[in-house]
Formats: C-alpha cells, sequence, structure tokens
C-alpha cells in the first residue's frame, strides 16, 4: 500500500508539472486540508489560515517546475506552507497568533468531570504550543499534529535533522514547564 501511495505522489507530481487540471484538482483535495490544519496549528485565525491555505496551492502551481523529485512532493508543499506563513508573520508583526482552536464545552450537563479535566488539560497544551516561537511552534504541529516522520518533517522545514530534533526537545522542555 506504501509503495502504491508513492507511486501515485510520482505520478501527481508528473502530472502536475505537464499542467493537468485534473491533477491540479487532485492536488488540491488530497493536500488541503492538511494545509489549512498545519496553518491553523501554528496559530493563524480561520479566516486567515483558509487565505494562506490558498496562497499556498497558488505559490505550488506557479513553482511546480522546481519540484525534481515527486516524491518529495508532501515535504515541498510543507515547505512552501512554512514560507508563506513566514512571510505573513514579517508582515504583520503587530498582530498575535491566535490560540489554536478552543475544544467546545459539550452542553450536556451530564459531563463528567474526568472529561472536564481533560478538556482543561487539552486547552492548556493548545494555549502552551500557541505561545510558542514560530520555528519551535512549526516542529511540533509538523511532527506531532501532521504526523510527519523526523525526516519528512525536517525536509519540510528545511533543516538538518539533528536541527530538527533539537527544536522539537526545546520545544517539549518549554511545553513541560509550561504546563507543569
Amino acid at each position: 500500500m506504501e509503495k502504491n501511495f508513492k507511486e501515485s505522489r510520482d505520478s501527481l507530481a508528473d502530472r502536475l508539472r505537464g499542467g493537468g487540471q485534473s491533477a491540479a484538482e487532485q492536488f488540491v483535495d488530497e493536500y488541503y486540508e492538511r494545509i489549512y490544519l498545519f496553518m491553523r496549528g501554528i496559530g493563524h485565525s480561520r479566516q486567515v489560515s483558509e487565505d494562506l491555505t490558498q496562497e499556498t496551492f497558488l505559490q505550488a502551481w506557479y513553482h511546480i517546475s522546481q519540484l525534481r523529485d515527486g516524491k518529495a512532493l508532501n515535504a515541498w508543499l510543507y515547505r512552501i506552507a512554512g514560507n508563506v506563513s513566514r512571510l505573513y508573520w514579517r508582515k504583520n508583526k503587530s498582530k498575535v497568533p491566535v490560540s489554536i482552536e478552543e475544544v467546545a464545552m459539550p452542553e450536556n450537563s451530564e459531563v463528567k468531570s474526568d472529561e472536564i479535566v481533560h478538556i482543561e488539560e487539552l486547552n492548556r497544551l493548545k494555549d502552551a504550543v500557541a505561545g510558542l516561537p514560530w520555528k519551535l511552534r512549526q516542529t511540533v504541529v509538523l511532527h506531532y499534529m501532521q504526523h510527519m516522520t523526523i525526516a519528512e518533517a525536517a525536509e519540510a522545514a528545511e533543516v538538518r535533522q539533528g536541527t530538527f530534533k533539537s527544536r522539537l526537545n526545546r520545544a517539549l522542555n518549554i511545553l513541560r514547564k509550561r504546563i507543569v
């Protein structure tokens, strides 16, 4: 199954380079939600995340000829998304990142106290992640929220694996201190 996924990703990259509309539609269908969630995880609001996700796909389309290896499509797209996000933060330095989307409290009055404690802990964790510096937040989001391997996430962040691991370790240490 993994082999079929890699082959289809290679094929998709080839078709994208060929300029096919069906390839572009498939590309957006497969990756839109992931890139949107990446933007939300980094701390952008819903509207900004939608805008930046669209900008990511536009940039990917304009620069598809720069994709050398179809196997790197996933990391290449996340690299573009990270660059689009970083550019947005530079242009909007005065805007504070929003907290990662809050978990809505159930309206059901029969909520158990364990569930309330779990929701509160989750909210504290989300706020702590949102408060991390951009590079550390990106590291946590790519690895834990986007479920990328260290190698994939490091490639997407355009850093060496050792650097990525170091950032991840720093982020986790900061989160441990903030949550305790």
